[in-house]
């Protein structure tokens, strides 16, 4: 029987990723977007963080009533939010960053962490850094942030986004010997690109999670 993902955005940019992404493998993917946490975690002051947890818990409870096998979470805001709260007990919860993180763990050089939406990175670093301890391995870490450019992509400027991340990504592997890689699933075609453009090798958090999405629903190619 074909598997079924259920998979939460913050935004509807992240859809066409996912897509590509699984395109070649025989599953039926249901997108469900709701921007109004992002939103009020990078507008409002003091915004109430519990009711954004019970929000989000709520969202991934309808979800696994839609048939889902699994739930794939895209925003790592989202993902913070749930940090030390129980999960969907009857639907397994795949979140886009653990896999990345593992592999990031593996890595003894030092490392660079490229992001765009400052909203997500103390979450993002807060659970990389406690997979690390919980897995005991040390980190060399720098974080860089790309001030003023997120809002291209909220604005649906991806050209415009794209082509300020591919800029960054030139400067930072000429002046840089550290391994380099983004952290959002917004900034994986801009990577993909330099890559390209380069040869040079870039990791992103959506190259890993097919991967285990493929293992656990044990996915086939489509004939």
């Amino acid at each position: 029987m074909k598997k079924r993902l259920g998979c939460l955005h913050a935004h509807y940019s992240n859809i066409e990723y996912i897509e590509r992404a699984l395109s070649i493998y025989d599953i039926d993917l249901m997108h469900f977007v709701d921007s109004s946490i992002m939103y009020r975690m990078t507008s409002v002051g003091n915004y109430d963080k519990t009711e954004a947890k019970k929000k989000v818990k709520e969202q991934l409870d309808w979800i696994a009533q839609c048939e889902v096998d699994a739930i794939l979470i895209t925003c790592t805001n989202y993902i913070a939010l749930l940090q030390d709260q129980r999960m969907v007990a009857s639907v397994p919860i795949i979140k886009i960053d653990e896999p990345y993180f593992e592999y990031i763990c593996t890595l003894s050089q030092p490392q660079m962490l490229l992001f765009t939406n400052p909203a997500t990175v103390n979450g993002t670093v807060e659970r990389l850094e406690k997979y690390a301890e919980i897995h005991q391995k040390s980190l060399d870490l720098e974080i860089m942030i790309m001030e003023n450019t997120f809002e291209l992509i909220m604005k649906g400027l991806k050209e415009e986004y794209n082509a300020e991340i591919i800029k960054v990504l030139h400067q930072l592997v000429q002046d840089d010997q550290k391994a380099i890689s983004v952290a959002q699933l917004s900034m994986v075609d801009a990577a993909k690109r330099f890559e390209q453009q380069t040869s040079h090798g870039m990791m992103n958090p959506l190259k890993i999670v097919v991967t285990s999405i493929v293992s656990q629903l044990d996915l086939q190619k489509k004939s």
